[in-house]
């Protein structure tokens, strides 16, 4: 069991960052793939940013790449999500996720993960 809870979303304007923390407990995250999710309004939850919780190469959505930065710190448990440049299309709810047995295939589908947080709200004003 894996519980995730997200913090640092608020309404800024475009052009400003902001960055995300999740804080994770339970079981040891060292053989998970975490990352982030969102949501718009009208929209289905689109995937943002993954990477291996051990290390390795992170992966972050065509949409976000250049702007966005996956990152974790395994003393604290904690996973994070630097946005800069932000963009009004960037409004959403951002959740935290993590995959129990990472082993490839289409990562942008949501099902594929097994533990999400609460979401943070991320709204851009121009």
């Amino acid at each position: 069991q894996v519980q995730l809870v997200e913090s640092g979303g608020g309404s800024v304007q475009a052009g400003d960052s902001l960055r995300l923390s999740c804080a994770a407990s339970g079981k040891t995250l060292s053989a998970y793939a975490v990352g982030w999710f969102r949501q718009a309004p009208g929209k289905g939850r689109e995937f943002v940013a993954r990477v291996p919780w051990s290390g390795g190469s992170a992966i972050h959505a065509a949409a976000v790449r250049g702007r966005f930065t996956v990152s974790r710190d395994k003393a604290k448990k904690s996973v994070y999500l630097q946005m800069n440049s932000l963009k009004p299309e960037d409004t959403a709810i951002y959740y935290c996720v993590a995959d129990e047995r990472p082993t490839g295939g289409n990562l942008g589908r949501p099902e594929i993960y097994d533990y999400w947080g609460q979401g943070t709200q991320v709204t851009v004003s121009v």
